[in-house]
Formats: C-alpha cells, sequence, structure tokens
C-alpha cells in the first residue's frame, strides 16, 4: 500500500505520468497498475484520466491528504529504526529563500560536525513555495520568512533577524554616509531579487511606502548576478544585513544601514508540525537553536 501512496504523491507533483513513474523508479506501466490497484482497494476513481493527466478526482484530493500523512510516518519510522541501529544518517532537503542562502551554513555546518554521514540537499526556493513543498514531503525544512505571513501547520525556530542594507563600491560618492532614507534609496538605480522572492516585495514595499517611485533597473534570481553588477559601479543593491557582514563582502563593498524606518523581519526555520518527528529533523532543529541563541545576538 505505502508503495502505491507514493505512486499517487508523485503523481500530483509531477502532473504527468511518465515524469511520476521516473521518479518512482518503475516504469509507466507500472505505476498505472499500482495507482488501479489503490483506486480497486478503497473502491473510488482517484485519477480522471485521459490521453494525459488531467487532475485528482474529489477523492483523489482527500487521498492525497492521507499519503501525505501515511507516506511521511512511513520515511520517519524508517528513518527511526535505522538511526537505532546505525546510528544518525541519511539525507536532509532544505529550502532556502534567496535572501537567507547564505546563512543556511550557520545550521548544517555544526550538524555535518557532529553526525559526518549526513547529507545535505540544498535549493534556493522562493517564500511562496515553501509551504507546498512540506506538503507534498518533497524538502524536510526551509529557512524563510516566519513574521511576514501567517504559516499553517508547521513549526518554527527564530534564527535571526533580518535588516536591511545598502550595498555598493568603496569608491562610490555614498561610500562615507553612515546611513540612508529609504527614499532616497529609491532615486537610486537598483538591482534586486525578481519580484517573486519574498525579500523583493518586502523591499519594494519599503521603497513605495517611503513615497519614491523606485529605479529598478535590472532584476535577477541570482545574488551572484545582482552583486556583479554592483561591481560595476552603475548599480547599488540591497542585501540583509547579515549577508553584507560576511567577510567577502565586506572586503569588497560598503554596506550603508537603511533607516526612516528601521525595519526588521525574522527569519527561521520551517518543518513540518509532526510527532513523533524524525532524528535527522530533530538533530536538525537542536542545531537551530544553538544558532539562534549566538545569530539573534548579533541581529538584536
Amino acid at each position: 500500500m505505502i508503495d502505491k501512496l507514493e505512486y499517487l504523491l508523485a503523481l500530483a507533483q509531477e502532473k504527468h505520468f511518465g515524469r511520476a513513474a521516473d521518479a518512482c523508479s518503475v516504469s509507466q506501466p507500472s505505476l498505472s497498475l499500482g495507482l488501479k490497484q489503490l483506486e480497486e482497494a478503497l473502491g473510488v476513481m482517484l485519477v480522471q484520466r485521459g490521453s494525459r493527466f488531467i487532475g485528482l478526482t474529489p477523492e483523489g484530493e482527500r487521498t492525497l491528504e492521507w499519503a501525505r500523512r501515511i507516506v511521511s510516518d512511513a520515511r520517519a519510522l524508517r528513518q527511526d529504526i535505522k538511526a537505532l541501529k546505525h546510528g544518525l544518517d541519511g539525507r536532509l532537503r532544505i529550502a532556502v529563500i534567496p535572501a537567507a542562502l547564505p546563512m543556511v551554513a550557520a545550521v548544517t555546518r555544526p550538524l555535518f560536525l557532529r553526525y559526518p554521514a549526513v547529507q545535505f540537499t540544498i535549493t534556493s526556493r522562493p517564500s511562496s513555495e515553501i509551504l507546498a513543498l512540506l506538503d507534498n514531503l518533497e524538502i524536510d525544512a526551509a529557512l524563510a520568512y516566519i513574521d511576514v505571513e501567517p504559516m499553517s501547520r508547521v513549526s518554527t525556530i527564530p534564527l535571526y533577524r533580518e535588516r536591511y542594507q545598502l550595498l555598493t563600491t568603496k569608491d562610490s560618492p555614498y561610500a562615507e554616509r553612515r546611513q540612508i532614507g529609504w527614499a532616497e534609496v529609491a532615486e537610486l538605480s537598483l538591482c534586486l531579487l525578481t519580484p517573486d522572492t519574498q525579500n523583493r516585495q518586502i523591499v519594494e514595499s519599503l521603497l513605495r511606502g517611503a513615497g519614491g517611485v523606485p529605479r529598478i533597473t535590472l532584476e535577477s534570481d541570482s545574488m551572484t548576478i545582482l552583486l556583479a553588477h554592483v561591481r560595476t559601479g552603475d548599480w547599488m543593491t540591497i542585501v540583509p544585513e547579515q549577508l553584507a557582514r560576511s567577510s567577502e563582502l565586506a572586503r569588497e563593498f560598503v554596506a550603508i544601514p537603511i533607516t526612516d524606518p528601521d525595519v526588521v523581519h525574522t527569519i527561521g526555520l520551517v518543518m513540518p508540525l509532526r510527532e513523533p518527528t524524525t532524528p535527522l529533523s530533530a538533530a536538525l532543529a537542536t542545531e537551530a537553536r544553538r544558532a539562534a541563541s549566538s545569530l539573534m545576538a548579533q541581529t538584536s
């Protein structure tokens, strides 16, 4: 039964029979047969079939909710028993909003040093995708804003507070400024993250709220690309204070605190609300709490 529920999860995620079969490492006929057997066992149609995947029936959507719980518990059980026998290992899949990518090592490094057999897959994702990824069991945890929008069915651990700074070159006319207001920043030629990121939405709302019409002349989903354009001296960008403090950026750029108003948001670890939790997730949460004690002190 568990494998057939896995097929349903994969189909709901991929929305394509062939890709779902590939995700489950089975042939497409095997996946289709497994779904048919699941329908026969439950006595209902789960999948709207045609020449291609159309969608799930109402009964399929309800079964999908149960499948997420059952498959999640089954995976947790296997991991728990394996940890008792062999020690903590396995892979943690963590999604991180672009603005927090430089900070994820504050959690992953101490966990890796304590449990060297643990492996990590870290992906950059906008905040809007985080809850769906957790619901679909595609990730185990995320680093995201935890105080901007309500988050349900998850547990959160505050890690650090995010303030905003203007990043420019050391030979910029603004390099000697000790602070700058949002209204003045709105008049500068800016390169920012793309509009699907919550960081961009927050920053742009602050720029517009200060009465300005932001001059966002370049956008990218890569912080590396933004920094490359700041280096030219023709653009400036807005970065979280923690990123601006990194030794690499401090050597090359000048970061100017943006005030009036001085805005603060909280970045935290987000995990599914589940008891008992998996050993890997419990270990990750422990390291996050340890990291938070020093990170919060730095950003208070």
